[in-house]
């Protein structure tokens, strides 16, 4: 497995690997953020194609029960055929890397209350609760209309430097 920044070509590929919901591209999104440098968007690759990703959010969870001011992993995602063969574990130390590069010591990352198997990745990583908080957040649909989503989560923290 191979871990790269994310380009403007790997979108489309990403698209297909991982597609989100509605009309609009997730991975275009945190493509944008990336240029705009608000984040590093990392790919993994396997054989040519991609079996993850996730953003190094240099901005930090937005939600305002989250007063911690540290960077947050977010857009955790791995292909679901390619799960428990350590995809997420090296997204999140190769995240974890670019933290350490900055001079960072303290990094989140959000988990939903529904996702049980990636609370126990980020236990097992050393991640430790720090606030319950509600994800907010929208997409439009097929139908073109709007879809507003709350996912209950837990934000963790982990310390990764000095």
């Amino acid at each position: 497995m191979d871990i790269a920044v994310c380009r403007a070509a790997d979108v489309p590929l990403l698209d297909r690997a991982l597609p989100g919901p509605g009309r609009t591209s997730f991975h275009a999104r945190r493509l944008a953020r990336q240029q705009a440098g608000e984040c590093t968007y990392l790919v993994a690759w396997r054989n040519g194609r991609p079996v993850g990703s996730a953003e190094m959010r240099w901005i930090g969870c937005t939600a305002p029960e989250v007063t911690v001011g540290c960077p947050e992993i977010g857009g955790m995602a791995v292909v679901p055929e390619e799960r428990s063969r350590g995809i997420g574990s090296g997204l999140i130390r190769a995240c974890e890397g670019l933290a350490r590069e900055r001079g960072i010591a303290v990094v989140g990352i959000g988990v939903a209350k529904d996702n049980p198997r990636a609370a126990a990745l980020y236990a097992r990583l050393g991640y430790r609760p720090l606030v319950e908080y509600a994800d907010r957040y929208a997409y439009v649909g097929a139908d073109g209309r709007t879809h507003a989503c709350v996912d209950l989560c837990t934000f963790l923290t982990r310390r990764v430097g000095g």
